[in-house]
């Protein structure tokens, strides 16, 4: 499998791309047999010639989005100060200088010859509260980010990776990645046997595949150098404080994942190139000439087409190939993924049931992986697949998802397929996604995905009018702020609308005002006295006014006219259907609580208003006219008409009211 890393830098995010596709022999072949003076050049600058889109097969299989101001904190050290013990939950809350302390179990204390507490252990070792005591200061590392309403979780066992390596001084011993083959795993052990790890441990991760013992040593000194800078800095430092920041988005990816499977890395900002070269020039020499910088003005994930997948992270639904789809929803404690055959019936005349779901359940075990990673979904999860009778079927599914589960570089754990298809999952959950970065929870429903109908908060304002009414017996009217479309579903309907019977219930009468910006369920009332100056401050237009309105729809009963929209307020405009779409001034005829008739005052054909002519000295006609709508907050605003000036002048002077 042959893979690309593209890496673009913008000014206020750094987003990071990493493409597959099945390697094509023919392809391979061509790239070996490719003579040094042919290829495309390496670790340069490259600005004449243009960086291709995806390649036949390619597609985007993770992305990752860093934000200035919003970086990610795992992997960082802090000197720390305990701010609370909990010996019920044998925890601990320690502050290291952020909005929200960071959580300690006891399960992540490491401190020389203590034996902790640890779960599962029947009372063997020292609790908490005989390790750690508010106030004490410690040294802590980020092993997950602050996530909604927690802070970020801790560990005293330090690690420091490297390409090859993680360094991890209170540990013993070496191990090897369980993502390595067992050949490959042993090899490496005896590569590393003898190293001298300074009466620390190691891990040798993934990416050391095919690495040499000369290669560890280099990296080891790296290492040894970092952590002689960190504990420096502690000691000098004052808690709580950062004493050790972990790399930026560009360098942790290449250092986690980059390798030989990687055909290259595309990058187009020249800081990040020269930190990667870099940092491979110590640690990786031979993937240095794969680093290339693209100076171009089209950005690079324009230019692949990865906008557009990122966009498509935020979807609910994602289609499969053959017609189905898949629906994930998010909860607080799990995401739910549902599969569903759609379109999909088959192929041929014999198509069987069983057949058809598991061609659907396979397509949706592969892409569910894929949006996994392309999301970063973490926490529970769980996937319900289209009920399968066969038990075969059933295991060639799970066996598909194990297996592309295979490429995903984050810890996974899966369960059997229950009676109910249902599989249970869950993937270890470090930092936001990609969703998490580029949304914010709705300020309409906070979250909650419904927002009450207007039928609903209709019936709730009748309520609360016949409550006003009660509460308030001397004024004769009352004018109410509420959403025009709650207005419309009170002034309409079949019969008597709701509101004229509620008047004659209560002897009051009510007038209302708004715009599309309120919340649906917005209640206030703006003014009360007689109906006279209800009346009078509430209808938003007078007879005889001009105003510049965009014709949006037909009318629903006379073919020549058309309909205007101000704030959720019908105007009626004759002979207009053919400026549908356009702006035009028009002037009202009449007006009623709901609706008003007008008549175009005048059009060149396009909707631009007529210009009245100008006296040869080149001073503006007056008009003489007045333009009066009432605003958001109540009451009329006097304008100024805009008949005469020219079409621009006439929308921006209407913009500005």
């Amino acid at each position: 499998m042959k893979k690309r890393v593209i890496v673009t830098v913008d000014r206020g995010e750094t987003r990071v791309a990493i493409l597959e596709a099945e390697g094509d022999p023919s392809h391979a072949a061509r790239d070996d047999n490719e003579k040094p003076s042919s290829r495309r050049r390496r670790g340069g600058r490259r600005g004449a010639k243009k960086a291709s889109g995806l390649a036949p097969g390619e597609r985007v299989a993770e992305l990752y989005i860093e934000r200035r101001g919003s970086r990610s904190i795992v992997g960082n050290i802090y000197k720390g100060k305990v701010d609370n013990v909990l010996p019920g939950l044998e925890a601990a809350f320690v502050d290291i200088g952020l909005d929200k302390n960071g959580f300690l179990h006891v399960d992540d204390i490491v401190m020389p010859g203590v034996e902790v507490q640890r779960r599962g252990r029947g009372g063997k070792g020292q609790r908490i509260g005989e390790l750690l005591e508010p106030g004490q200061e410690i040294i802590v590392q980020v092993m997950k980010d602050p996530l909604k309403t927690k802070g970020a979780r801790l560990t005293m066992q330090l690690s420091i990776a490297g390409r090859y390596l993680v360094y991890v001084p209170t540990a013993e011993g070496v191990g090897v990645s369980r993502r390595l083959d067992d050949k490959e795993r042993d090899r490496l052990r005896k590569e590393t046997r003898g190293l001298d790890l300074k009466e620390g441990g190691a891990i040798i991760r993934t990416a050391a595949r095919g690495a040499k013992r000369e290669d560890f040593e280099r990296e080891l000194k790296y290492l040894y150098k970092l952590y002689e800078i960190l504990q420096r800095r502690a000691q000098e430092t004052v808690a709580p404080a950062m004493v050790f920041q972990e790399a930026d988005l560009p360098v942790r990816v290449v250092r986690d994942i980059f390798s030989s499977q990687f055909e290259e890395a595309l990058v187009d900002d020249g800081k990040a190139y020269e930190r990667l070269t870099s940092f491979l020039a110590r640690t990786a020499p031979e993937l240095v000439d794969r680093i290339e910088l693209v100076e171009d003005d089209e950005p690079l994930f324009e230019r692949f087409g990865i906008d557009k997948v990122l966009q498509s992270t935020l979807s609910r639904r994602v289609d499969l190939p053959s017609g189905g789809y898949l629906m994930i929803d998010y909860a607080e404690a799990m995401t739910v993924i549902d599969v569903n055959s759609g379109s999909f019936i088959g192929r041929g005349k014999g198509a069987k049931l069983e057949d058809t779901i598991t061609k659907t359940n396979l397509e949706a075990a592969e892409e569910v992986v894929r949006q996994l990673r392309l999301r970063d979904i973490g926490g529970i999860i769980v996937i319900d697949f289209i009920d399968m009778a066969r038990a075969r079927n059933r295991d060639a599914v799970l066996k598909t998802l194990r297996k592309e589960l295979d490429e995903d570089r984050t810890k996974t754990y899966v369960m059997e397929i229950s009676p109910l298809g249902l599989v249970e999952m869950t993937r270890q959950n470090v930092t936001d996604g990609v969703r998490e970065i580029l949304t914010k929870t709705c300020p309409t429903c906070n979250g909650d995905g419904v927002v009450l109908s207007e039928e609903t908060v209709a019936l709730d304002v009748q309520r609360k009018l016949r409550e006003l009414a009660l509460e308030r017996p001397e004024p004769e009217a009352f004018l109410v702020q509420v959403h025009p479309r709650v207005a419309s579903t009170l002034l309409s309907g079949p019969g008597t609308p709701p509101l004229l019977q509620l008047e004659d219930e209560v002897g009051k009468h009510f007038h209302f005002e708004g715009s599309e910006g309120l919340p649906i369920d917005h209640f206030a009332v703006s003014a009360e006295g007689t109906r006279e100056e209800i009346e009078e401050r509430a209808l938003p237009f007078r007879e005889g006014e001009e105003v510049l309105v965009t014709i949006e729809e037909p009318h629903m009963y006379n073919e020549e006219d058309a309909v205007a929209k101000i704030d959720g307020y019908v105007i009626s405009v004759a002979n207009a259907v053919r400026q549908i779409g356009e702006q035009v001034l028009v002037r009202i005829e009449s007006v009623s609580r709901t609706s008003a008739q007008a008549t175009i005052v005048g059009s060149n054909g396009r909707g631009e208003p007529a210009q009245a002519a100008a006296p040869d000295d080149g001073e503006p006609a007056e008009t003489g006219s007045s333009s009066r709508r009432r605003g958001r907050r109540g009451g009329r605003r006097r304008r100024a008409s805009t008949a005469g000036a020219p079409p621009e002048e006439a929308a921006a002077a209407e913009a500005q009211k």
